[in-house]
Parts: structure tokens; C-alpha cells; sequence
């Protein structure tokens, strides 16, 4: 039987965020949603409705958890590729750096000070992206980063920080290189479009099935590096060996179920 536990999902409105609170719900876990929108199918006393730089309240919402699962952040590059001057700006100072650097260290700090014993971090397959480009598969957790572009290089910091906090204050950290959740129609039709990216494919139901996995497991190393994808289509792109040893989940879905973000 699970023991219910108490879980704080941050970002917990957005498309994987809410794929998580459903499967967590459903195993019985006390879930509360942190987002700067209120979170579907959670009360509002357990919807906290604030960003990662309003401090007090991250922690109010970390304060007695079991386990927070950190899914906030500026989801991707704002423009990518580039255009040519002068029309090549970036989101990386006004957007990337406060939620996805600065916050991912508040979230941390919350949960070193309030002695939370474990963390699930939401990193992304563009950080080893490279890899997937030159056809280097299946990559393992233990490739080196290879980042897509500036948002793929805020998530190498996440899981930097991630393992430096594991090694210096005994939190067990478990960094996930999700695969992609489409938030949208536009999403959707890359993904139909591409044989890699349906290889790569999260459905939510898998999604909140690894969550609930990753929170329920008996016992972590101090810091781990998994992917989590559903059934790939074409080719083996993401070595799941590791999240099944670790968790004891394998994907049951594939490309496209679930797809239609309505």
C-alpha cells in the first residue's frame, strides 16, 4: 500500500505540472499546486497562487513536505534561432535567469532551511541535445550536456545545483530530463512533423505516472540523472534503464496519446 504523503508541485498549473498533481492525486498524496495561476483540480487552500520570487510565500507553501517536485520556469528560448541584427534579442536576463536560475535556488534554499528530505527537479531532454542531433543515441544520464541553446543552459545549472545541494546538505535529488508534454496546437504539429520528437513524446499519463513513482520510491541515491519519456515510435532516443532500476517505471503510452493540450 502507498503511504500518502504531503507533496508541493511547483508550476503545477502548466501542462506537465498539472499531468503531475492528476497522478498524485489519484495514488492518495496530499498535493499542494504552486503556480502564478490557480492550479485545476485542486482546492484553493491547497492552490497557492504566487511566483518563485515571492519568498514567504514559497515557503509557506514548502513548510512541512515530503517531497517537492519542481516544475516552475520560463518554459523555453523566447527566440530560437536567433534573427540578425538588431532583431536578435533573447529572454535569457529578463525571464530566464529570475525564474529559472534565481528561482531554482529559492526553491532549493526553501527546501534546505525547512528540512525537506527529498526533491524531483524538472530538467529537459535540450540539455543533451546535441547528442540527439548527431544521432548519438540512446543517450545516457551520464552524457555530458551538450544544450540546445540559453534555456537548456539554465537547466545544466538546475541540475548543478541540484547535485551540489544533494552532496552538501544530504537532500536526495532526482534530476528528470523530461520528455516533450506539448502545451499547445502549434506543439502538437512540430511534434507530427518530426520522427525524433515523437520519439521523445511525454503523454500527462505517463508523466503522472513517473511522478508518482519518483515521490513513492523507497530510497534514492543522493543524486540521480533519469530521463522520463513515453514509448518511443520510431527509434530509442533516451536510455530508460536507469528510471526503471531507480523507480520501477516503465512508459505504457506512445505518441500521440494524450497529445491534444484542450
Amino acid at each position: 500500500m502507498t503511504t500518502p504523503q504531503r507533496v508541493l508541485v511547483t508550476g503545477s498549473a502548466g501542462r506537465v505540472g498539472r499531468a503531475a498533481v492528476a497522478g498524485l492525486t489519484a495514488r492518495g498524496h496530499t498535493v499542494v499546486g504552486f503556480d502564478v495561476r490557480p492550479t485545476p483540480g485542486l482546492p484553493p487552500e491547497r492552490s497557492v497562487v504566487a511566483g518563485l520570487s515571492d519568498v514567504d510565500a514559497l515557503r509557506r507553501a514548502v513548510a512541512g513536505a515530503a517531497c517537492v517536485i519542481h516544475l516552475a520556469a520560463t518554459p523555453d528560448d523566447a527566440r530560437f534561432p536567433r534573427g540578425a541584427p538588431p532583431d536578435d534579442g533573447d529572454n535569457f536576463l529578463s525571464e530566464l535567469v529570475p525564474n529559472n536560475v534565481v528561482g531554482s535556488y529559492q526553491v532549493m534554499e526553501a527546501v534546505r532551511t525547512l528540512g525537506v528530505p527529498r526533491v524531483i527537479l524538472a530538467s529537459t531532454g535540450q540539455v543533451i541535445d546535441g547528442h540527439l542531433r548527431d544521432g548519438n543515441t540512446p543517450v545516457r544520464p551520464d552524457s555530458p550536456p551538450r544544450p540546445r541553446y540559453l534555456y537548456a543552459c539554465t537547466k545544466v545549472f538546475l541540475e548543478a545545483i541540484g547535485q551540489v545541494y544533494a552532496r552538501q546538505h544530504g537532500i536526495a535529488v532526482l534530476a528528470v530530463r523530461l520528455g516533450w508534454c506539448p502545451r499547445d496546437a502549434g506543439q502538437v504539429a512540430e511534434i507530427a512533423a518530426s520522427e525524433l520528437a515523437q520519439d521523445v513524446f511525454l503523454s500527462p499519463g505517463d508523466a503522472g505516472r513517473f511522478f508518482a513513482a519518483a515521490v513513492e520510491a523507497r530510497a534514492l541515491p543522493p543524486f540521480a540523472v533519469v530521463y522520463a519519456t513515453s514509448r518511443f515510435t520510431h527509434a530509442l532516443r533516451y536510455d530508460l534503464t536507469e528510471t526503471k532500476r531507480l523507480l520501477g517505471w516503465e512508459p505504457t503510452e506512445r505518441w500521440a496519446t494524450g497529445a491534444n493540450p484542450g
